[in-house]
């Protein structure tokens, strides 16, 4: 979805920094070293009218790198239907899928984040059968969480 920190957490990757971002119209993609493992990261945007054109990125994928913006409450029913219609394309029946639960450094009380265990339930990951998938809380500004989260994700390519 567009604003949950995609870009931020791509650059953060790549350059080990936090950068000013700007809604991605169409895509960005980068290749990233990440410990022994080159990613090729394509960064789709996440708006209403972009939607549809996911699918233009499935094949050839080999793990889903979703982030969810852990404080938006009213619109994590419409992450979960985004969600599980991209699970349900044929190109994408393989795939690793890594949820970063985005955002987790925010303190104002009025925009606390969700859980892992709240974003777990909100978008059905237990009924997720046919995906090795895993959850992480992240941060994109801070960097909490990412390392752990790509750790995981180079130990499913390698099994």
């Amino acid at each position: 979805m567009d604003n949950a920190g995609k870009t931020t957490i791509l650059y953060r990757l790549k350059l080990g920094n936090v950068v000013k971002t700007i809604p991605t119209i169409g895509f960005n993609v980068e290749t990233i070293q990440y410990k022994n493992i080159k990613l090729q990261a394509w960064d789709i945007g996440g708006q209403t009218s972009l939607r549809p054109h996911w699918r233009s990125y499935y094949n050839d994928t080999d793990a889903i790198i979703y982030v969810v913006d852990a404080t938006d409450r009213k619109r994590i029913g419409i992450a979960k239907q985004e969600l599980h219609t991209m699970l349900e394309e044929d190109e994408l029946k393989n795939t690793i899928l890594m949820i970063l639960a985005n955002k987790q450094d925010i303190i104002e009380e009025e925009k606390k984040p969700m859980s892992v265990n709240e974003i777990n339930e909100r978008l059905g990951l237990l009924t997720i059968k046919d995906h090795t998938w895993s959850i992480f809380s992240t941060s994109g500004k801070t960097g909490m969480g990412i390392n752990e989260a790509f750790d995981w994700l180079i130990t499913k390519f390698s099994s």
